[in-house]
């Protein structure tokens, strides 16, 4: 295959300057484009920088967005941070993630001005309408170069069909992923393949996640009782506003209705910060525009303290996600050292997967819509799977069909 053909380059220099000019222009990019969600995010940067620009083989970017998503926060902005980090080590960990967040913190900023200036939200079904079902296309070609990598025996495949089950019948994703990992991992404990020298990295990796829980333990009590103090104003001062994000971005797993829980139950009906009017207006906000959905917190931020207000809420809910990456991304190596461990991620790796696949289902169920939308994703599969095109210019393409479509409709 054309893929295996060329070598992968997987570490570049930590901190050069090339490679992290090229890293933030690839992120910033990324930022403007990758409407669709946490799934199509992570499809297109495998497209690009799996398939296109080969920074990683499928196996790293595999373990990666494991790892991801076995933290909490926003998964696909925490493999932007990892992937920054193989590529540029510390400084390209800050620049991946800072590049892939800006664009859309910018976005989501200018239009909750727009929100407060004129009081109601624009329209962004027209764009939507045509990048909706790109999206899909890029979701399933990303799938199905995943899949075939990570699906690597029998046991791997009917873990992935029992996940997409156990997500189907709505199981917390924190319990689906761990779930799979201990399920494989046990299941290799039992066929007695484990190496002695598998032991001592176990060890390690052991320790290290007790140092790691002990560090974020000491930090977590502090955070919430510092937020609760400052839970009595109406109108929120900047610290109070800081800490509770950082807590939220601290805790919470999955998509953005899982976010939306998280911020109603804080904001609207403990603090009375927000109406709920407010609330679905910010999360649909950071649904429609691309780039992470957590951006939710800086139109949140915007409404309640102005600019300020918008870049503190920013920093607060992403700041976890930047300390967790360092703290868990150099575990990564020594994990698939040990093959009992090894087995745990792999079991994470096709559950992320059947995730993925579940999401990208009731994606296309709203997407697909009509005999146009059901052409443009054809079109969009056969261009990404047979023609290679870039996914970044088919997102572009199908946001103006969609720009078309409804001005030929309307007239």
């Amino acid at each position: 295959m054309a893929d295996s053909a060329q070598p992968v380059q997987e570490v570049a220099t930590p901190g050069g300057r090339g490679s992290l000019r090229e890293l933030a222009f690839f992120f910033l990019r990324l930022g403007f484009t990758a409407f669709g969600g946490p799934a199509a995010h992570i499809a297109m940067m495998e497209d690009e920088l799996v398939r296109r620009r080969k920074w990683l083989s499928r196996e790293k970017f595999l373990d990666v967005l494991g790892a991801s998503n076995l933290i909490p926060g926003p998964s696909s902005s925490e493999l932007a941070i990892h992937i920054g980090y193989l590529r540029g080590g510390w400084a390209g960990l800050v620049t991946g993630g800072c590049c892939f967040i800006l664009p859309a913190a910018i976005l989501v900023g200018i239009i909750a001005w727009a929100y407060v200036r004129f009081g109601q939200l624009p329209a962004p079904s027209a764009v939507l309408y045509g990048v909706k079902p790109v999206v899909i296309a890029v979701i399933v070609q990303a799938l199905w170069g995943l899949g075939r990598t990570a699906v690597k025996s029998s046991v791997l495949a009917v873990a992935g069909a029992l996940c997409v089950l156990l997500s189907a019948l709505q199981i917390n994703l924190a319990l689906i992923l761990f779930g799979a990992g201990a399920a494989v991992a046990l299941l290799h404990l039992l066929s007695g393949r484990r190496a002695g020298k598998g032991v001592a990295a176990q060890l390690a990796v052991g320790s290290s996640l007790r140092a790691a829980r002990a560090s974020v333990a000491r930090i977590f009590p502090w955070i919430g009782a510092a937020s609760a103090a400052g839970s009595v104003a109406i109108v929120p001062g900047l610290g109070p506003l800081f800490l509770v994000f950082l807590r939220i971005g601290s805790i919470v797993f999955g998509s953005g209705y899982v976010l939306l829980a998280f911020l109603r139950a804080d904001l609207v009906a403990h603090r009375a910060w927000l109406t709920d009017s407010q609330l679905v207006d910010a999360v649909a906000i950071g649904q429609v525009t691309p780039g992470p959905v957590f951006t939710t917190a800086t139109f949140i931020g915007y409404l309640l303290r102005g600019p300020v207000g918008a870049l503190v809420a920013t920093v607060g809910i992403f700041l976890p996600a930047f300390v967790l990456v360092a703290a868990s991304g150099p575990l990564i190596p020594l994990i698939r050292r040990s093959g009992t461990a090894g087995a745990f991620l792999d079991g994470v790796n096709v559950a992320s997967l059947a995730l993925m696949a579940v999401v990208s289902y009731q994606l296309g169920r709203s997407a697909i819509v009509d005999w146009p939308t059901v052409l443009l994703a054809i079109a969009s599969a056969v261009l990404l799977l047979r023609y290679k095109m870039n996914s970044a210019w088919l997102v572009l393409g199908g946001a103006m069909i969609g720009i078309v479509a409804r001005v030929v409709r309307g007239g």
